[in-house]
């Protein structure tokens, strides 16, 4: 939507000009069941510091019926537009302004999204606004540092249930009138509104008593797990208040499980919206509790950190997100007893690997990016912003110590509590603790963008004995298009060093921490001491770096990769290999023969899973197109090998019929999925539930073994919205050009669809057997694109613009198409961003593809 944007020099300005008091919040949403618009009421009341001065309210509307500013009435045709009311000759001191609008439901999870749910045809209500999206149903002032206090009254239909940030209340004659709520942000407000299904409990300890709530539809009762729920979050309550030394800032704390979600979960004040995928309607494997627990505890900590002290503008939202991330993990880690004990190795399996994907694209940034206006930050949900942050925070962890890290914590909250900060205020409040100079780390880690790599440089002796050991630290050239020089940090690492037990276990025997500075750093190992079998720079995973392993550790770990004792060295050498894939560095061929060799051995059923679609998509994108083929016949094979020798009942075992079913190719692997789906065939264990069904149901049409009416039965056993989702994908994955024509006229020629079938079209449509079949579709994409991203909202077009990206034509043609495109677009700076983004991907590819290439003739 044209004229939305705000750059950062328009909010200091306003920031300059107002002291925001309060907001009254009126919403008629008693017709919310049949949809259409609903009457929005706002009453403002702030301070300006001067008089005559001019400024602007926020409000994304279809109509605006009045506009009172101190009493007076200003004609609405002159001072709405582009999205913004325009507020002449303020008072100096206090003002008050009066909105009155017609605002819209949406179905793309934007403002106030509507859902019908398919089961009992009830409509569903939540908010969204993070970032800018508050004024899509108030008038606001819509930027992080004008702080306010938010009384919300809401009319609903009969029998409906409303929550927002306060306590709910009792409504009178269907009108919920809620208590104001402390300052806050316009960004973390929410109502949530719908004949919702809940369940109650509370946080005790010491006289403090939160209310607890836990929210979902009536068709997920059934599968809510509000016991397990409760009690990660009782567990993240102990842990953030004793480390944080404040309590929670909020009068009560609710979950509320929402569909339709774009993110994992949005963290509101006292009111949190989750995904309902997380309200899980099959068996899943406990690395999916994990990630959930993760959300939950990561949402909660942003109660402290986003929502009682809020960055000033977006360019620390890094801050908020890294922070959650990394506190959520270690309570994950440390909380006295946890069930993840291991999170550490989720954190290096995944969350780093997006990080360093990220680092290496031409949108690469510096951690504390430059957010120039809305438009930035809005794809700067990142890789960089969540994943690195967080490394590095840990990384200062290790470099200021854990005890003086959050006594410097604690002393931020207590100092600017409900107001709004800059990371130099952090930063001088932990310099205070640990007596550390933080103002060289800030700018070696935090204002300049990429990665290093550090490799180690070990000489022995003709007894094997070591000579010399040293840490080499590379700062390659960042991509083309990326801002900013390559930077060699300092980092704190450990050293491993890992030998074979007399059980061919890889044990470690010996650890060095140190400070590596500068291209290359001594390690203090013993002069004449053995080599050991394994050498991993950076063990325990301190710091955010490449790592690379020597010739002699590559070739013990190619052979006992699964026979470290330790999740994490594992989970650090799968991500090193993987990342040497990536990079052409490790031929695709080499790299499944490694995993081949060593999966069955992985305990972790996470790095399981990652390794799943890790392979999946180096056959798929970076294995040479001549033996592709072959390729995937081999893991497929060795999918369903694993599949049958799994114990039965076991989370390995539905992990690997999961990944058998996303790559079953030949005639009898495929009458195998459909047998195991009729129940005309079973194997020991394997529970053929809701989900998993669906999951053989896809790949069996993009098979082109279901034809719609097949489809259409499966739905029938699953009449839900997730059953509707996966039909809608099931039908777009089809193999014929019919099927493909009608997907992508549904979502790229009409908007008509909401936001999680759009997504689960895109899915279905994107088939990475089905090449030639969507080949025609590039030069439609890039004579697409530019319109749909002007018309649509933002999330809406972003899963267009990079899920229908012709991301499977690895050519230089699709690089050359990309940069004519590029160059004559003129698209904006988030659309370039994302396009550039796609293009590395196939410009990786064909790198990748030509290392396995030349292996396979070498």
């Amino acid at each position: 939507m044209p004229g939305t944007n705000l750059t950062r020099e328009e909010a200091q300005e306003r920031a300059r000009l107002l002291t925001v008091d309060a907001y009254e919040i009126d919403l008629d949403l008693s017709g919310a069941q049949e949809g259409g618009a609903y009457r929005s009421v706002t009453t403002v009341r702030f301070d300006c510091a001067e008089a005559g001065a001019e400024t602007f309210i926020d409000l994304v509307a279809p109509a605006v019926h009045d506009v009172v500013l101190n009493g007076k009435a200003l004609d609405v045709a002159a001072v709405f537009r582009d999205a913004r009311i325009a507020l002449p000759h303020l008072r100096e001191g206090a003002n008050e302004l009066k909105v009155v609008a017609d605002c819209s439901y949406t179905n793309t999870g934007e403002g106030l999204h509507r859902f019908v749910d398919p089961v009992d045809e009830q409509a569903y209500l939540y908010t969204q606004f993070e970032v800018p999206d508050a004024r899509r149903v108030f008038a606001s002032f819509e930027q992080p540092d004008l702080k306010a206090a938010f009384r919300f009254t809401v009319k609903a239909p009969p029998g409906w249930t409303v929550i927002s940030n306060s306590p709910t209340p009792t409504p009178e004659n269907d009108v919920w009138s809620f208590e104001p709520t402390p300052r806050i942000s316009t960004y973390i407000t929410a109502l949530i509104a719908g004949p919702y299904h809940s369940v109650h409990s509370s946080y005790e300890k010491d006289g403090q008593s939160v209310p607890l709530g836990i929210y979902c539809r009536p068709s997920l009762a059934e599968y809510l797990d509000a016991d397990e729920i409760f009690d990660v979050t009782r567990q993240g309550f102990e842990w953030f208040q004793e480390k944080f030394d404040y309590a929670y800032p909020f009068a009560k704390y609710d979950q509320l499980f929402v569909p339709e979600f774009n993110a994992g979960a949005m963290e509101n004040a006292g009111a949190v919206t989750i995904r309902d995928q997380y309200v899980f309607r099959s068996k899943v494997t406990d690395a999916a509790y994990e990630v959930r627990a993760e959300t939950i505890l990561h949402e909660l900590a942003h109660m402290w950190f986003g929502d009682l002290v809020t960055m000033e503008w977006w360019n620390d939202l890094w801050l908020n997100e890294s922070f959650a991330t990394y506190t959520s993990i270690a309570c994950q880690a440390y909380a006295e007893g946890s069930k993840w004990p291991h999170s550490w190795t989720t954190f290096a399996n995944s969350m780093k690997t997006w990080a360093y994907r990220q680092d290496q694209l031409p949108s690469t940034h510096p951690i504390m990016a430059d957010i120039r206006d809305l438009d930035d930050v809005l794809v700067n949900f990142d890789g960089i912003t969540y994943a690195k942050g967080a490394s590095v925070l840990k990384q200062l962890v290790a470099y200021v110590g854990t005890d003086a890290f959050f006594q410097g914590v604690q002393a931020y909250f207590k100092a600017h509590a409900f107001g709004n900060t800059r990371l130099s205020d952090l930063l001088g409040a932990l310099e205070k603790t640990s007596g550390r100079d933080l103002k060289t780390w800030s700018t070696a880690w935090l204002e300049t963008a990429g990665i290093n790599i550090l490799r180690p440089e070990v000489e022995t002796d003709g007894h094997g004995h070591v000579t010399s050991f040293a840490v080499l630290q590379e700062a390659p050239a960042l991509p083309a298009g990326a801002k900013g020089e390559p930077t060699l940090r300092p980092h704190r690492i450990a050293v491993g060093c890992y030998d074979l037990d007399a059980d061919g276990k890889l044990v470690r025997t010996d650890r060095i921490e140190l400070d590596v500075e500068g291209e290359r750093t001594v390690v203090p190992y013993p002069e004449g001491k053995a080599r050991p079998a394994v050498i991993l720079l950076n063990d325990d995973d301190l710091s955010y770096a490449k790592v690379r392993l020597d010739e002699e550790s590559l070739r013990v770990v190619t052979e006992h990769l699964g026979d470290f004792t330790e999740s994490l060295p594992r989970a650090l050498c799968w991500a090193s290999a993987w990342d040497m894939t990536r990079d052409g560095e490790l031929a695709t061929r080499d790299y499944l023969e490694l995993v081949l060799s060593g999966i069955g051995k992985e305990s972790d059923i996470g790095v399981v899973q990652s390794l799943h679609r890790q392979v999946k998509l180096a056959l798929d994108l970076y294995a040479a197109p001549q033996t592709r083929e072959g390729a995937l016949n081999r893991w497929t094979e060795a999918t369903l090998a694993h599949l049958r020798a799994a114990e039965p009942g076991s989370d390995h075992q539905l992990a690997w019929a999961r990944a058998f079913a996303a790559t079953a190719r030949n005639p009898q692997q495929l009458d195998l999925l459909q047998s195991l789906l009729d129940g005309t065939d079973s194997i020991a264990g394997l529970s053929v539930d809701t989900e998993l069904r669906w999951a053989f149901v896809q790949r069996l049409a993009a098979a082109g073994l279901l034809d719609e009416e097949e489809i259409a039965a499966e739905y029938e056993r699953d009449r839900t919205a997730a059953g509707e989702r996966h039909a809608a994908s099931a039908r777009a994955a089809q193999p014929s050009k019919e099927a493909k024509a009608e997907a992508w006229a549904s979502v790229v020629e009409s908007d008509k669809l909401p936001n999680s079938l759009q997504e689960a079209v895109i899915s279905g449509f994107v088939q990475t057997d089905q090449r030639e079949l969507l080949a025609p579709y590039a030069q439609k994409y890039f004579s697409a694109v530019k319109d749909v991203w002007d018309s649509r909202s933002h999330e809406m077009a972003q899963q267009i613009a990079v899920g229908l990206y012709p991301a499977l034509q690895v050519s230089q043609e699709t690089l050359d198409e990309t940069d004519a495109w590029l160059a004559s677009a003129e698209p904006s700076a988030a659309l370039r961003r994302l396009m550039s983004e796609s293009r590395s991907g196939v410009e990786r590819a064909l790198k990748a593809q030509a290392a396995d290439a030349a292996a396979a003739t070498a």
